[in-house]
């Protein structure tokens, strides 16, 4: 489960992160009010699960609270992604020198979590990632030891920083970790974190997923289970009470039972297939 990107930005801000001034708006009213207190240029940031948002148009700047209040008319009530748009976040705009990726995410292989850094961040870091995979700086967690200070410090030394600058990363890093660990949470990232011009780190953009099967855990949680990372038509099936995972390949599968729909998956990737999605209907279909 998905947090909105407001909620997770006032949780790491409650844990000594600094965040970009901003507030939530659900009418273009609000969005231009927010704009004319911040008193600044601002982003209008669409509140919807879906990844890539920003390419879909979910990110917009704007010069002006008229401005702004026109981009949130757009926004609000839109369709982005397969997501309605009720909601949006205006928040100031950054002179930014450079962007980070900093995150904290289940290591599934390694049975823990591991920490890990970038010293790019923002969009196309995955291409970047691709291009040139070492960049990536990666440090698996103990969970005996946590993630300490003098860790987060070796990495934001790797990232090129020292002294006084190294040590606030570092606490921005920590920060992370402990709320992957309050949380139950399968990721914690901030991307990017951006190192301004003024010399300051404000987390831009946060992401947490919350493991679904700890709610129970997180009571507080519980409103935002509808807000999901997950395709339209992954959100279609779950809507009509199927089982549906999208893959990559070009063969559909459809079965009654998941053992069934796992076995033909194997079955067909036995043969040299791709299963395009896993998809089942119930084992009393």
């Amino acid at each position: 489960m998905l947090l909105p990107e407001h909620v997770a930005k006032s949780l790491l801000a409650s844990l000594g992160v600094p965040v970009p001034r901003g507030s939530v708006a659900r009418t273009p009213h609000e969005a231009r009010s927010i704009a004319s207190s911040l008193g600044t240029p601002v982003v209008v940031k669409a509140q919807v699960p879906a990844i890539a948002r920003s390419r879909a148009g979910g990110v917009i700047f704007a010069e002006t609270p008229e401005e702004a209040e026109e981009v949130a008319e757009r926004m609000l009530g839109s369709t982005l992604l397969g997501f309605k748009v009720e909601e949006v976040l205006v928040e100031e705009k950054l002179l930014i020198a450079r962007e980070l990726y900093l995150g904290v995410a289940v290591d599934r292989a390694a049975k823990t979590y591991a920490a890990i850094a970038l010293p790019r961040g923002g969009r196309g870091v995955e291409e970047a990632v691709e291009a040139e995979p070492s960049l990536i700086v990666r440090q698996p967690i103990d969970p005996l030891i946590g993630f300490r200070q003098y860790h987060a410090l070796g990495i934001a030394k790797r990232l090129g920083y020292e002294g006084t600058r190294a040590l606030e990363l570092s606490r921005v890093f920590t920060a992370l970790y402990r709320l992957v660990v309050e949380l139950d949470a399968e990721t914690v990232e901030i991307n990017p974190l951006a190192d301004t011009v003024g010399g300051r780190f404000l987390a831009v953009d946060v992401k947490v997923v919350v493991d679904e099967d700890a709610l129970f855990r997180h009571p507080e949680l519980g409103r935002y289970s509808e807000f999901r990372i997950e395709g339209v038509r992954e959100r279609i099936a779950r809507e009509a009470g199927l089982s549906y995972v999208e893959l990559d390949g070009d063969i559909g599968v459809i079965g009654n039972g998941a053992g069934l729909v796992m076995a033909t998956l194997d079955m067909v990737a036995l043969y040299g297939g791709k299963p395009a999605n896993f998809l089942d209907v119930g084992g009393g279909a």
